[in-house]
């Protein structure tokens, strides 16, 4: 597992031991960095679940302006700090559980939501993020999902903006409009 591009360009990133975090493949992670390529620069992010923090780490190498990683795990907290440490980069890791952290925290551009399958995680979350309008004008939510995991249409002023299979697995796009 490495940064793909940016400041951090090539840092191998440290992975979990065992199957408790499963980090997002490499192939998947070049998917999701290739469709919001545009959009990163300068934004506030969120990594939901950071699970190894790859995904913030990715953004924060591409420009993004600051990223705050949130995992209820212990041994995922310990992984992405050495993660940040070793790619030279900072940003906010709060050892939290990630649906109680939405009611308080403040608006993201981009929000990563990539939380361990067949949890109900991930519904659960999509919903907090709306209930607690979370994202930001023109912001960008990422789902990571099963390929068959069917994933709502949302309220305005969210949509769901794109939708596609990657092998097993699915992206789901969301974004906010303005009102």
């Amino acid at each position: 597992m490495r940064v793909i591009t940016g400041t951090a360009r090539g840092r191998r990133l440290r992975e979990p031991e065992g199957t408790a975090i499963r980090p997002t493949a490499d192939s998947v992670k070049e998917t999701i960095f290739n469709t919001i390529q545009f959009d990163i620069e300068g934004r506030r992010a969120l990594d939901l679940f950071a699970g190894t923090g790859q995904l913030g780490i990715e953004a924060l190498s591409r420009g993004a302006a600051s990223c705050v990683f949130v995992d209820e795990s212990t041994e995922a907290v310990r992984l992405v700090r050495a993660n940040l440490a070793a790619c030279g980069l900072s940003g906010t890791v709060v050892q939290t559980e990630s649906l109680g952290y939405l009611a308080g925290c403040g608006r993201f551009d981009l929000i990563f939501l990539d939380p361990p399958y067949d949890t109900g995680l991930l519904d659960k979350a999509l919903q907090n993020v709306i209930k607690f309008d979370r994202l930001s004008v023109g912001g960008i939510l990422v789902c990571e999902s099963r390929r068959d995991k069917a994933m709502p249409d949302v309220p305005a002023p969210y949509c769901k903006t794109r939708e596609r299979g990657y092998g097993r697995i699915k992206l789901t796009l969301y974004e906010r409009e303005a009102e």
